[in-house]
């Protein structure tokens, strides 16, 4: 699902903050310093709009990027939850591409085979629109419970909806007297700003069972600073991880963190852990990245600016040689990279392959989204994956319409 859609708690939990010096919404501490900033950018990305008009009119927020020094969080400390509308229309989803689909069947292998989720009640946090939770409660026969807002059950087979059910909310404290024996969470966190407040209320909901796993994914914040991918940065996720400032948040509220590593060519983190009495103590050679992270930060401090102004002008020129750039993937990714870079009439339209973005308009930008079909029509000369581990699949697509066309990843 992933980028999956997106849930946070009520306002009551995202809490006032000083705009200097604003508590780090995983540790508490008063020692985050703003490394980033991107003003007026939309407050969803993967909701698209039915005409240019609505989309150019859609609410905007800002983004202030703010590390903690403390615990190596970062958060926006601009954010405002009153611009979330996650509703069945907010289009998340990867589960059209191959690659990922590859990617999403080997993680349900290792968590049925490898971890014994088997014959077990999943509890899904944030299921979007449910193929993992289906593929998992297939595989391992279990029954399953999706939380979300997005939740769209009429895509899946009724086969499929007989071994799940449904709730389309935002998880909050009421939700926790739902009993699981599996809590799992994909690609939302992430998208909720008072992460320890939420962490708390799951382990609120566990109580004093001990035999409860824990199994989370979401973005690694590190390959993003590392290669300075501003288009990674976006309102939505108004929460940064990387390995240890996950597993310090876990420990904090009283889970022992078991394994913890990065997937999906080091995009991705996946957690498992189990509940504790107390917090708990690092144990995890992954864990120690306080120092690198601090570093990482100040680089992307510095090198964003350049990194933003490259691709600016990079198609720029594509567009001033007549070569017709187009963005591959209209998602998250594609709407910071047009609008961060301030990109209007440089890229006339932008492709995807999920049916259900096609003929909408991006928020903010109001760029179409066209099928790959009608790509070749259009006759590009540039094609911009906006995610580079698609290439090959996206190479594919090319050589099997015919068209003849300069690929460039981010």
């Amino acid at each position: 699902m992933t980028t999956s859609t997106g849930r946070n708690l009520d306002e009551t939990l995202a809490g006032a903050s000083s705009p200097q010096r604003p508590p780090c919404p995983n540790c508490h501490a008063s020692k985050s310093r703003q490394i980033y900033s991107v003003d007026g950018i939309p407050a969803h990305s993967v909701l698209l709009m039915p005409d240019r008009e609505t989309a150019s009119q859609y609410p905007r927020g800002d983004m202030r990027l703010s590390f903690c020094e403390a615990c190596g969080f970062l958060s926006n400390s601009a954010f405002d939850v009153t611009l979330n509308e996650y509703n069945p229309d907010y289009e998340e989803t990867q589960h059209f591409s191959p690659r990922f689909n590859q990617f999403a069947d080997g993680l349900v292998a290792d968590l049925v085979d490898r971890f014994g989720i088997q014959n077990k009640r999943v509890l899904e946090i944030g299921c979007g629109k449910a193929e993992f939770l289906r593929r998992l409660c297939e595989a391992g026969n279990n029954e399953g419970i999706g939380v979300d807002p997005s939740v769209r059950p009429e895509r899946l087979s009724a086969e499929a909806r007989a071994k799940m059910q449904f709730i389309p909310e935002l998880y909050s404290e009421k939700h926790s007297q739902l009993e699981a024996d599996v809590i799992l969470c994909r690609h939302t966190l992430e998208h909720i700003q008072p992460t320890r407040e939420f962490l708390d209320i799951v382990r609120r909901s566990i109580g004093d069972r001990s035999d409860v796993q824990i199994c989370f994914e979401l973005p690694d914040v590190r390959i993003v600073l590392e290669e300075t991918r501003f288009w990674d940065v976006y309102y939505e996720h108004c929460s940064y991880f990387s390995a240890g400032s996950l597993a310090r948040l876990f420990r904090e509220a009283s889970f022992d963190v078991t394994d913890l590593w990065r997937a999906y060519d080091d995009q991705y983190l996946l957690l498992m852990a189990s509940p504790a009495d107390q917090p708990t103590a690092a144990s995890l050679a992954i864990e120690d990245d306080l120092e690198e992270m601090s570093v990482l930060a100040a680089a992307f401090e510095v090198n964003s600016q350049a990194q933003i102004s490259h691709w600016r002008e990079t198609i720029r020129r594509f567009h001033h040689e007549g070569r017709k750039p187009v963005l591959w993937g209209a998602g998250s990714k594609c709407v910071a990279f047009l609008t961060t870079a301030g990109l209007e009439h440089e890229v006339e339209v932008v492709v995807d392959i999920n049916p259900h973005k096609q003929g909408k308009f991006l928020p903010a930008t109001g760029h179409p989204v066209i099928s790959p079909e009608q790509l070749k029509d259009y006759a590009p000369g540039v094609v911009v994956v906006m995610n580079s581990i698609y290439l090959n699949e996206v190479q594919q697509l090319l050589d099997q319409l015919e068209i003849d066309a300069e690929m460039v990843g981010t």
